[in-house]
């Protein structure tokens, strides 16, 4: 869960969900229901006076750096090991734990007798989709119905921001708009087969009849489904969007997962078993003598653990003498060689042993320079 808080009135502002841990997309999406005041993001957002962030690879990273500065709003990172810099958030952290994560089924840090543990039944657990529900309505119960400490006479977060007579900046939607997006920084041509981005087609049916139009992309961090076309115009128009070609199937993509862990679970296998290989054991002395292996083995052994290793090397198995390389044609420039002339022939080349070619006497000027 990434989200933004208003100090002042502890509303949450922009709030962003992801099934693994979360990136500069996540931040970048949270940011900008932060500041959109439309619905479904309303009424609570603006132009933040400044955003303070905790030192997260994810916040400091050169995209959010790029958006928040086009808005002119500074970032102000935190030093590292002051949690109390940072209290509002890491409040909202903890209730968020404590109020309803806790009374969900699959919560893997609740009390249990340690003897009768029994994990929840899968068919118990909530979907993605029903998480991510029960958690924007829990943002919208704080942001409506709790009343936080801190907050005078009892207030909840949104009668808070109500009173506050602090000016709200909006920014206009079209703006927004790609607010979340990366510029991919080249010139690109829509071909018969669409546009081209890392070695992948994507295709819409706007393109017909825009076939040589060059083109400017855009895309949201660490997801490659679609892109966003835009005009090569100094604001850049948008044109539509862009979807990818030939995209493999659920049963695919089902297919794809299970073959990657089989082979990662092989690789970790390989490697664990690698290791303990590597690392030489010694059998303990109690006496002043050369150390001995624990284990050793046979000379053959060895001679067919090299040899496997060689069958997997591919510049091993190269061979290049296998087949001779043939005689160039005579059609080919070839370089001619010069015979090597001793020192003491220079004279006889026409060149002097200072430098000078024959014939040319040593001049001086009255300056007393050659």
């Amino acid at each position: 869960m990434t989200w933004f808080i208003d100090v002042a009135t502890k509303v949450i502002v922009g709030v962003a969900v992801t099934p693994h841990q979360p990136a500069r997309d996540a931040v970048l999406a949270a940011l900008r229901t932060g500041i959109s005041r439309t619905d479904p993001y309303g009424p609570f957002g603006g132009l933040p006076g400044v955003v303070r962030v905790d030192r997260g690879k994810e916040f400091l990273c050169r995209t959010v750096e790029r958006a928040l500065g086009a808005f002119a709003v500074p970032v102000d990172d935190l030093p590292a090991y002051k949690p109390y810099l940072k209290g509002t958030i890491g409040a909202l952290n903890g209730a968020v734990e404590e109020m309803p994560l806790v009374s969900l089924p699959g919560y893997t840090h609740r009390a249990r007798p340690a003897e009768a543990y029994h994990p929840d039944p899968p068919e118990d657990l909530l979907s993605y989709p029903d998480f991510v529900k029960v958690l924007l309505d829990w943002v919208a119960w704080w942001n409506t119905e709790h009343h936080p400490a801190g907050l005078t006479d009892g207030q909840t977060p949104a009668e808070a921001w109500e009173a506050d007579g602090a000016p709200v900046e909006d920014i206009a939607e079209e703006y927004l708009a790609f607010f979340a997006l990366e510029d991919d920084g080249r010139v690109r041509k829509i071909t018969t087969n669409g546009i081209s981005w890392r070695r992948r087609a994507y295709i819409a049916p706007w393109m017909a009849g825009h076939v040589g139009m060059r083109v400017r992309l855009r895309y949201l961090p660490h997801y490659n489904g679609q892109i966003e076309v835009f005009s090569t115009e100094e604001r850049g128009r948008h044109l539509g969007s862009a979807y990818l070609a030939e995209a493999a199937t659920v049963e695919q993509r089902r297919a794809l997962s299970s073959v990657r862990e089989k082979k990662a679970r092989q690789l970790k296998a390989d490697q664990k078993a690698a290791e303990r290989l590597r690392k030489a054991r010694y059998t303990a002395m109690t006496t002043a003598d050369a150390p001995r292996p624990r284990r050793t083995i046979t000379s053959s052994q060895a001679e067919a653990e090299i040899a496997r290793s060689r069958g997997v090397d591919l510049a091993a198995r190269a061979l290049p003498d296998l087949i001779p390389p043939r005689e160039a044609p005579a059609s080919w420039a070839r370089p001619v060689v010069r015979p090597h002339r001793p020192a003491s022939r220079q004279a006889d080349a026409g060149q002097l042993a200072d430098g000078r070619p024959p014939g040319k006497p040593d001049v001086r000027d009255d300056s007393g320079e050659r």
